[in-house]
């Protein structure tokens, strides 16, 4: 890690699309040191230190994935994949996703859910700088239920003894966060169906008490409403998916349970994929907008949303987080919100936002350099330029 001065058009230094135009950054080891206006952070560089001059470019904060899974491969059946690899195997597969994620910008993503705590010994490596790759929150073992959704990771619990069990190995494991399936998932063949509740709220209860003891957030998977209620209620920090889905294979959209997401501050990661236009295709222009019509709904009254990806399971890819940002544009959400959602938002959302989400003089030097404004136009973020994770460039 050296000095390093980034001139830009622009640089995007705050929520809402501040920026300054004609700015700098002044990086130093893995921190920032200044940022604004370009002529008086060229005044706080020493004369030797490298510049990079982006004309047209734009600088803003390194891009946060809050939902990944490291562990799966994407593909047509990332569960058999995962079965059928070794630990080391994997380890190497999830090595290399790491680093399509730092290549396309993307500095910071939440794995919620591995196996053996894999993604903890990657998160630790790149750290130390062994491998390359983006900032890594851990969920290591993810609470299920017996038979559960996702129960091949090896997280089945039963009752409060194994549920503050399994949390507590987690913690002793170095989880970032606590991850817990509370309804069923479509990647889970023969489990509950995806609107179908596998904890109680006491359950759940438990869950976010051992966690917040210990100051580890807790991330809750939640299809149903029922799921969705039994979250809110027992206080935990993000939820899941969140897609209202009731018994009947219809949609109950709760405004009271809105409210109370909101009054509670707890944000919601839809996770949508990448794939989500070509899903689209598949099923029919209008049994897609039924199914996106909750997602609308939560962003016409503000729910507050952070953006994720569902990297790993199958057909979402690691390297199109551009893909799920515009579905938030499809959903219409304003351009500017949708880049916090990415950034500045999310840090807070995931518990890291002292050091992390924005360019600020003392964060960590997480940067993203791309051509154009996106501020006006998301495909601007395609047009990679420069990455620095901590301070380091990626070398592609």
């Amino acid at each position: 890690m050296t000095d390093l001065l980034i001139t830009a058009s622009r640089v995007l230094t705050g929520p809402g699309g501040e920026c300054v135009e004609d700015g700098a950054v002044l990086i130093r080891g893995s921190v920032i040191a200044a940022v604004g206006p370009r002529d008086a952070v060229e005044a706080q560089a020493p004369e030797a230190t490298p510049r990079r001059s982006f004309v047209g470019g734009t600088a803003l904060p390194g891009l946060i994935d809050s939902h990944v899974h490291l562990a799966f491969d994407a593909g047509s059946d990332p569960v058999a994949a995962l079965q059928d690899s070794d630990d080391e195997v994997l380890l190497q597969g999830m090595a290399d996703r790491a680093r399509q994620l730092l290549s396309i910008g993307v500095t910071t993503v939440r794995d919620l859910g591995d196996r053996n705590g894999l993604v903890v010994r990657l998160r630790d490596a790149i750290a130390e700088g062994t491998l390359p790759g983006p900032r890594v929150l851990s969920a290591t073992t993810p609470l299920t239920s017996p038979g559960g959704h996702c129960w091949f990771l090896g997280g089945e619990v039963e009752g409060t003894d194994a549920i503050r069990g399994l949390v507590r190995r987690n913690v002793e494991a170095g989880a970032d966060v606590i991850k817990v399936m509370a309804t069923g998932g479509g990647l889970t063949k023969g489990g509950p169906a995806i609107w179908q509740s596998q904890f109680s709220v006491d359950d759940l209860r438990i869950v976010v008490e051992e966690a917040h003891c210990v100051g580890l957030p807790v991330a809750v998977h939640a299809h149903g409403t029922e799921g969705i209620e039994a979250a809110v209620a027992a206080g935990v920090d993000t939820i899941e998916h969140c897609t209202w889905m009731a018994e009947d294979g219809g949609f109950d959209l709760r405004e009271d349970l809105v409210a109370a997401i909101k009054s509670a501050g707890i944000h919601v990661c839809t996770a949508t994929s990448p794939n989500w236009r070509a899903f689209a295709e598949r099923v029919g222009q209008e049994r897609a907008e039924e199914l996106f019509a909750s997602m609308r709904w939560m962003a016409q009254l503000d729910v507050p949303m952070i953006a994720g990806t569902d990297a790993g399971v199958t057909r979402a890819v690691f390297d199109k987080i551009v893909n799920s940002l515009e579905f938030y544009q499809y959903l219409g959400i304003p351009l500017p919100k949708i880049i916090d959602m990415a950034t500045i938002t999310a840090a807070h959302a995931l518990g890291i936002g002292s050091d992390a989400g924005r360019l600020a003089k003392g964060y960590r030097a997480d940067v993203l350099v791309v051509d154009g404004n996106p501020l006006e136009e998301l495909d601007a973020l395609r047009r990679v330029r420069l990455v620095l994770a901590a301070g380091s460039p990626f070398h592609g």
